[in-house]
């Protein structure tokens, strides 16, 4: 059947609504009965300013979901076609199925547009009064999002608005998310194009290429019975989990780096100076980091031996204080490291442009034309590869951290030897993966769907301040937002933040007050990383820092036990409240509090000169410190719970209320409805 109308001349929705149907031998596995319950209806109705306002009834209850097809003003046609339908608007084509997952009982929305002429694309749907997790790392990272700023801009792993971290996925409190597909060239806006809207586009524009040859925007949109359910689903069926974990003793003790402390006038002395002060004052180590600046040019690899005289026995000397020894490595060649760097692009081995020029710009040009590392040419990351390694190998270094790797900092529009829907994000996956094969002791700070890497992956760089601008507040919402996003071997930054990001007003380098707090917020988190040090300031700071990292020692086996879980089950190591309780309405809002697992509930002092904070427990029995004679049954709030410098307030769940809340992976079986209209019918 076609329908043909006029979306200038009618506002009505077209009623044409689609049977059920027995779908068993269509399903992934056999013997699926047919989907039967209560009906719901999709429907499409055309808006006289362009595209569709997609809702769903059930029980006469019409909830609107969005906007789709907003750039789009023209008549349209729509056409049965096999799984669902197609509508024709002009040069554009939208399908849309439904889809059902018996496994986990979830009714599923498949939409795709797609034009084979250059233009923009744009779906917008409500937050509504729902709250909304997931989206890009940000420097103001809000949690929930729905009152985030996100301006209509390229979504891809980029330097700019700490973007290391952007998978295509939103979730809300509701049990709904939505999964944007990788080969979509992605536009993301919240609040600006409409209030309170999430708005998706898609268009060919930086840093998509024009040699794409269709204009894409598909996602599905999910819908279970609560916001955990719907996670697990896009566990397994988007995200994925990590394949193992990463190594013990970078959970049990701190990385100490050189970074915050010294930035670029490292040198041997130092060294040797910072590992024999954190043995003096009886701290333990995962190892010690050299970090920037110890090569002789960016990129050549090679030890600066005015400044780091004979660094093998410089190496040997830290090891035999106890250390593992690390260094920091980036994935660019300065144009003034010759001959590498002529070495490097003669052999085809760095990323160009689409007018093959390969400059590029970091934070370390130094008067200089970068080069970026083409990881996705093999025998560009071979070449690499066999130079790191061979650095390592020379000097006896254990491992590596692996900075840089953002889409952003490639030359633009890059070309990479993928396919071109699937840039330009090839590049972060292959530099991620390549650093993964230097084993479970490294790095790295940009991801896309490298979730399933067993290796830690680092906030990126936060400030020497207060609040949710890339403060310490950020160091709980970020670790949530990248754990929501699947990657749950969340490495913090440097406690006390860098010092040197100075791009606000108040930034410095830390106080004693905001240095304490920052350790005691990142105690019950997967790892700890110390740059600036407890002595830099007095012996009260010292004893202070001294008791939580040896706390969070004496919990790293409950910390590797939920990095387990993780490898297990996919959940997040460092859990939101409503984890334990989905339906709890306090718990969908609290962003300063965070769970180890499920079992331990931290709630840090998070602002400045404050010694109370108001605590909320939600479901479960909750004993003070371990303490089962100071015990709290949640749901409940604490208020004004003491909290001075020397104390993190925290709460072990009394084990005899702990369900056993394992669950097998999903295996997901797709049931297609069939119809011939724009409406649908499926079970809900």
């Amino acid at each position: 059947m076609t329908v043909t109308v006029s979306c200038r001349a009618t506002m009505a929705a077209l009623r044409i609504v689609f049977g059920v149907l027995t779908l068993g031998a269509r399903a992934f596995s056999a013997g699926i009965a047919p989907l039967k319950a209560e009906d719901v209806e999709l429907s499409l109705e055309p808006l006289i300013t362009g595209g569709f306002q997609l809702s769903l009834v059930k029980d006469d209850e019409r909830t609107v979901y969005g906007h789709i097809g907003r750039t789009l003003v023209s008549t349209y046609t729509a056409v049965e076609v096999e799984g669902g339908m197609e509508v024709y608007i002009g040069a554009v084509n939208l399908t849309i199925n439904t889809l059902y997952d018996e496994a986990s009982d979830a009714r599923g929305i498949k939409i795709k547009w797609n034009s084979l002429t250059p233009l923009r694309l744009e779906d917008c749907f409500d937050f509504g009064t729902k709250h909304w997790y997931g989206g890009p790392m940000q420097v103001e990272q809000k949690y929930p999002i729905e009152q985030a700023k996100q301006v209509y801009s390229p979504y891809y792993s980029k330097e700019y608005d700490n973007g290391a971290v952007v998978e295509r996925y939103w979730l809300n409190s509701k049990g709904e998310y939505i999964y944007v597909h990788p080969q979509v060239p992605l536009f993301v806006d919240y609040n600006n194009i409409a209030p309170n809207h999430i708005c998706f586009g898609a268009q060919i524009s930086d840093p998509y290429s024009a040699r794409r040859n269709h204009t894409e925007l598909s996602y599905d949109m999910w819908l279970l019975p609560n916001v955990k359910e719907a996670h697990k689903h896009a566990i397994a069926n988007y995200l994925g989990k990590p394949s193992g974990v990463p190594d013990y003793r970078m959970v049990q003790h701190p990385i100490w780096s050189t970074w915050a402390q010294y930035s670029r006038d490292v040198d041997r002395d130092k060294v040797l100076e910072f590992a024999q002060q954190i043995r003096a004052y009886g701290f333990n180590d995962s190892q010690l980091e050299i970090d920037d600046l110890w090569e002789t040019c960016y990129g050549t690899l090679e030890v600066d031996e005015r400044k780091f005289p004979n660094f093998t026995s410089l190496i040997q000397e830290v090891k035999a204080m106890g250390f593992r020894v690390t260094i920091w490595v980036h994935p660019f060649i300065n144009n003034n490291c010759e001959p590498l760097y002529s070495e490097a692009l003669n052999n085809g081995y760095l990323v160009l442009d689409e007018t093959g020029k390969p400059a590029t710009s970091w934070w370390n040009n130094n008067g200089s034309v970068p080069g970026f590392v083409d990881f996705t040419k093999p025998e560009a990351a071979q070449w690499w590869g066999k130079r790191v390694r061979n650095l390592l190998d020379t000097y006896d270094i254990d491992s590596v951290k692996f900075d840089a790797g953002e889409s952003s900092f490639s030359p633009q529009i890059a070309v990479q030897s993928s396919d071109i829907d699937m840039q330009p994000h090839h590049i972060v996956q292959q530099y991620a993966r390549t650093a993964a094969s230097f084993g479970d002791m490294v790095e790295v700070r940009a991801g896309f769907r490298t979730q399933d890497l067993p290796i830690f992956v680092r906030m990126v760089d936060r400030d020497s301040i207060w609040g949710l601008n890339n403060g310490l507040s950020t160091l709980i919402t970020t670790t949530l937002q990248m754990n929501l996003n699947g990657y749950t071997l969340v490495l913090p930054d440097m406690i006390g933040g860098n010092g040197y990001n100075l791009d606000h007003e108040q930034a410095d380098i830390p106080t004693k007050e905001l240095f304490i707090r920052w350790v005691q917020a990142n105690t019950f988190l997967p790892a700890m990383q110390y740059s600036y040090v407890p002595w830099n300031f007095d012996n009260e700071t010292v004893a202070i820092c001294k008791k939580y990292t040896d706390l969070h020692a004496e919990y790293a086996e409950e910390i590797y036990e939920a990095m387990r879980a993780s490898v297990a089950e996919g959940r997040p190591v460092t859990a939101p409240l409503w984890w334990l309780d989905p339906e709890d309405e306090d718990a969908l809002l609290i962003w300063d509090e965070y769970l180890l697992g499920e079992d331990i509930l931290v709630a840090p002092v998070l602002e400045q000169g404050a010694t109370t904070r108001d605590i909320y427990l939600p479901t479960g029995e909750w004993w003070e410190e371990g303490d089962s004679e100071r015990a709290h049954e949640g749901p409940t709030w604490i208020r004004d719970y003491p909290a001075p410098l020397d104390v993190l307030p925290y709460f072990v769940r009394a084990k005899q209320n702990v369900p056993d809340t394992a669950v097998a992976p999903c295996v997901v079986s797709l049931l297609v409805v069939l119809g011939v209209g724009a409406n649908f019918i499926f079970g809900l």
